[in-house]
């Protein structure tokens, strides 16, 4: 995620990370009495979720741009996983 929040400023697409800390290990929570470990898979996704720009006003054109500078932010890591794999 970090790597693609990078990729995509360079290209001055702001992105967000709106929960870096699961709602149930936040400190509003915590009469709850969840501790770490408890909910996993909100752990793992809390550590992946990047935010992409949304807003009414959002055209056409910048929704397609920011779909291809990750498609092709996806194919370069594909394609240097791939050809590290066969050497």
């Amino acid at each position: 995620r970090d790597q693609l929040k990078k990729c995509l400023a360079s290209f001055n697409v702001g992105t967000g990370i709106h929960y870096p800390v699961p709602l149930h290990l936040q400190r509003a929570y915590r009469a709850l009495g969840y501790r770490q470990d408890d909910l996993p898979v909100s752990e793992r996704v809390a550590a992946q979720i990047l935010s992409l720009p949304m807003y009414p006003q959002i055209k056409s054109e910048q929704q397609q741009q920011v779909a291809e500078r990750i498609s092709s932010f996806v194919s370069e890591r594909a394609e240097s996983a791939v050809s590290l794999r066969s050497r």
